[in-house]
């Protein structure tokens, strides 16, 4: 199962008891910057996405588009799987219904196929990457040597390799101790 955020559950638990999965509205505790963060997260996941709202129906609006319409936030198959709710399929189409009605889920699919996300890899000259070629190097580098290359306080040096190296790239950071230098960070050679 997948792992969801509290908030996030709470939106997917709310969108599956309303009418079409609607999202909206959210919690109230969710506003502003907070809301479009969390919002994002799940539309990049694949569990929301946006549609047309119907506003003569008084469908709720996430965000208006500029040309006068607006859109909602539905919960998708994907979304409801991840809170052990099962996708509705065409097996159980009431008693009675038209291959037509059974056919129209198929429109979504696209949105709901997996995508295995790109594997990240930093862009050539920049900072990150000058960081990385230093501590590919067969000597490695001290926090000071790097911070000196690449013009970073320290703090900047550390959290550069705990976020974007490890948590992101996932690169395995090792270090030692060395005689005269102090500690050696190394990344294994590529």
């Amino acid at each position: 199962m997948t792992k969801l955020s509290d908030t996030q559950a709470l939106i997917l638990s709310a969108a599956a008891q309303r009418s079409e999965h609607i999202a909206l509205p959210l919690p109230e505790s969710l506003r502003g910057g907070a809301a479009t963060k969390v919002v994002g997260a799940m539309l990049a996941k694949g569990f929301l996405e946006e549609v047309d709202a119907n506003m003569r129906n008084g469908e709720p609006v996430w965000r208006e588009t500029g040309d006068g319409r607006g859109t909602t936030l539905v919960a998708t198959d994907a979304g409801l799987a991840a809170i052990g709710i099962e996708p509705e399929d065409a097996d159980t189409a009431p008693a009675g219904a038209t291959d037509a009605q059974t056919e129209e889920p198929a429109l979504d699919t696209p949105t709901e196929t997996k995508v295995a996300p790109k594997a990240r890899r930093p862009r050539e000259g920049t900072k990150q990457a000058q960081l990385i070629a230093m501590l590919r190097a067969p000597e490695g580098a001290t926090i000071d040597e790097i911070s000196a290359a690449l013009q970073w306080r320290p703090h900047t040096t550390r959290g550069a390799m705990a976020g974007a190296l490890k948590k992101k790239l996932g690169l395995e950071v090792t270090s030692e101790k060395v005689e005269g230098r102090g500690r050696v960070y190394k990344l294994p050679a590529a």
